[in-house]
This record gives structure tokens, C-alpha cells and sequence, in this order.
């Protein structure tokens, strides 16, 4: 099998599953017990955090665990509305192409009565600054804009936008799934005051997410019962993700240069050769400045469903978009938002390289695809 769909998954490394398991077997206490066994869990969860906090430049009393990235999005997008509301501001300016935890969240939100923007995309996959600061309002309490787009992988200005927001004393939150552990990040140096984080983008495992909040930033608590995560979301923490997640993170941050490098050569070989080899194709969003092994391609003339049917029968494993929208048989929506037409956004296959791949697979998925892209445009009704 050739895994090539990384960012909606990625595999456990062994180093990460170690080090879960004795939190499996032997370390199996509740962290909020007085006794040895529960203290010890409670010892590896702060070491998480600890990990996890000096990976973003933040503080470990800054970190609260969730259960994963949507959750985390949730929680400052509905917190931050809420306490916007107390000051009698209820404007939220997002973008059209984030991820639909944030837009789901939003909606909803539109539906208690507050008023959401969602700002144009530029073609090569940028949210537009000019409209940004067009659209801010007095009554402007929140900007929530993704740091990387999930399928096309366009890495957002969030410097700039957060000097927008602070003219305004106006909250930002950004969703960082995608680029924890890929690029760097400092949240001093970017200034948001929410940040967002799953587990299962870094080789953790699922389940396992997490919250930057300011310090300052008094969001309301987002589950209620125990005094878990200091009391701000009660529940017995799932101890053995949490540690896994902080390895997770710790071997990404040691080895992102070394990675990064590897991700780059494969990813720019894959891309250079599919724009040379196939025509009437086209990279969606910059080639430059997005996540070192994001690949986004239209392939004009035909169904990217069908390219992955043919690609099933090599083992090959990519995706149309976004997994959690995989379900459905619309275009996907950050497409549409960068301008291309329906017929090219149904046309568009997304590869996402780890550093698990190697050149072999890289090389056979280069062998295959023309053969298979070509193979579909003979039998499709609108290839000319």
C-alpha cells in the first residue's frame, strides 16, 4: 500500500504507541486520584503539556487538552462569540475556505442571532487583507482564520491579520491542524490568542487535541463536571493519547528541517512531473508558500473519484479534499472559493507526502497516473 492522504491521517510511530502503552497497562490511574498510581498519570500529562507549550512558544498554564482539532475550534469560536456578546459585540469575519469545523460552528452561531463574514479567497489561495480590514466593525469580537489550508495547503498571512485585529481589540483564533509539527510556530511571534491542534495529523493518535489560550483570555468553560484541564473541561483525561501526543509533537519539532527537506524533494518531483507529463492540468493554490507535502491537482475533463477508483487497484491511498467532507458529491468549497469552475473542482485529487514515503512509491505513482488520467479521458463525455 502507498499512503499518500497524510493530512487526513497519518500513522502512529512506534516511538509514540511505547510510549502510550504502559499508560494502557501498568499506569493506569485517574490523574485526579491523591494516590501514587493516579499522581504518576497526572506527572506524564503536565510533561505533555510541557511539551506541547514549548513547541508554539506558549506557556504550559496555556495548553488544554480536547479530544481533537474540531473541538478545539469549537470551543474558541463559541467561547470567544460569547464573551463578545457580554460587550455587545456580535460580528465574527472568517474566510471561505475553512475547514468545516469552523464554518458548521459559525453557522450555527448565525442561527443564535450573531452576523458571520467569510472573507474571498484569492486564486492562489490567499484570504484577501483588503476586504479583511473593509469588513471590520465596532461590533467585530472574533477573526478566525486557518495558519494552513487542510486541501490545498496554502500557509495564511496570520501576522498580518493579527496587527488588523489588534487595531481593533478584536480576538483572533487561528486552526493550526494542518501545520503543527510541519512549519514553525511561535504564537508570541504570530499573536493569536486561540490556536488550534489535533493529534492525528502528526502520527498520534485520534482522539487527542489541543487549545492555546492567552494568557488573560477568560474563554467560558466548555464542558462542565470535574475541575479537569483547571476547570475549564471536565472529563478523566484520555492519559495515554495525551502522552502520545507530546511525543508526537516533540519528534516532529526535532526532526522538521530534516523532514521537511526529505517532504519537499518528493512532493516538488511529484508535482513538477504530473504539470510536465499530463495535460490540461493545474496546481491548485501557491506552490511556495504551503506545507512542505501538499499536493492539490485538477485534472481537467474528468471526476477525481474516478482517478481514485483506478488508483485503488494499485494500492494507492489519496483523497478528493478534505476527509471529513468525504461523504459528500458537492465540489468541494475551497475550491470554488479560490474561482475554479465545478467541472475542475470535481476534477481535483489531493496527495499529502510524511516523511514515511519514500522515492519507490513517489516513482510508481508517477508510472501509473498519466496512464490512468488518460485512460479516464477517453471515457469521459466531456474531454475533448
Amino acid at each position: 500500500m502507498i499512503y499518500l492522504d497524510n493530512a487526513a491521517t497519518t500513522k502512529i510511530l512506534p516511538d509514540v504507541l511505547d510510549e502510550m502503552m504502559i499508560y494502557l497497562t501498568e499506569e493506569y490511574g485517574n490523574p485526579s486520584s491523591f494516590y501514587d498510581l493516579g499522581q504518576r498519570s497526572k506527572i506524564a500529562i503536565n510533561k505533555a503539556r510541557d511539551i506541547i507549550a514549548e513547541s508554539i512558544g506558549a506557556k504550559s498554564d496555556e495548553i488544554y487538552f480536547t479530544s481533537c482539532g474540531t473541538e478545539s475550534d469549537n470551543w474558541a469560536i463559541r467561547g470567544a462569540a460569547y464573551l463578545g456578546k457580554k460587550q455587545g459585540k456580535n460580528h465574527i469575519i472568517s474566510s471561505e475556505f475553512e475547514h468545516h469545523a469552523v464554518l458548521h460552528t459559525l453557522e450555527s452561531l448565525k442561527q443564535e442571532g450573531f452576523e458571520i463574514t467569510l472573507l474571498p479567497v484569492t486564486s492562489d489561495g490567499f484570504v484577501d487583507l483588503e476586504k479583511l480590514k473593509l469588513e471590520v466593525r465596532d461590533t467585530t469580537c472574533l477573526v478566525t482564520i486557518m495558519l494552513a489550508n487542510n486541501e490545498i495547503g496554502t500557509i495564511q498571512p496570520i501576522e498580518k491579520i493579527k496587527k488588523i485585529c489588534e487595531e481593533k481589540n478584536i480576538l483572533f483564533h487561528t486552526d493550526a491542524v494542518q501545520a503543527v509539527g510541519k512549519i514553525k510556530i511561535d504564537v508570541k511571534e504570530l499573536g493569536v490568542d486561540m490556536l488550534s491542534i489535533s493529534g492525528h495529523k502528526i502520527h498520534a493518535p485520534k482522539g487527542v487535541g489541543a487549545l492555546y489560550i492567552k494568557s488573560g483570555i477568560k474563554l467560558p468553560s466548555y464542558i462542565h463536571g470535574g475541575g479537569q484541564e483547571r476547570n475549564k473541561r471536565a472529563g478523566t483525561e484520555n492519559v495515554a493519547s495525551i502522552v502520545g501526543f507530546g511525543k508526537a509533537v516533540k519528534i516532529a519539532i526535532d526532526k522538521m528541517s530534516e523532514n521537511n527537506k526529505y517532504v519537499l524533494n518528493l512532493r516538488n518531483q511529484l508535482i513538477d512531473y504530473i504539470l510536465e507529463k499530463i495535460p490540461a492540468t493545474k496546481l491548485n493554490g501557491d506552490k511556495q508558500k504551503r506545507l512542505p507535502g501538499n499536493i492539490n491537482i485538477s485534472f481537467e475533463g474528468i471526476e477525481g473519484e474516478s482517478i481514485l477508483l483506478m488508483l485503488r487497484k494499485y494500492e494507492i491511498c489519496a483523497s478528493t479534499g478534505s476527509a471529513c467532507t468525504s461523504g459528500s458529491l458537492d465540489p468541494s468549497h475551497v475550491l470554488l472559493s479560490i474561482g475554479l469552475s465545478h467541472e475542475m473542482a470535481h476534477g481535483s485529487i489531493r496527495f499529502t507526502i510524511s516523511e514515511l514515503n519514500t522515492q519507490e512509491e513517489i516513482d510508481i505513482v508517477k508510472k501509473v497516473l498519466p496512464d490512468i488520467i488518460k485512460k479516464l479521458r477517453e471515457m469521459s463525455p466531456i474531454w475533448k
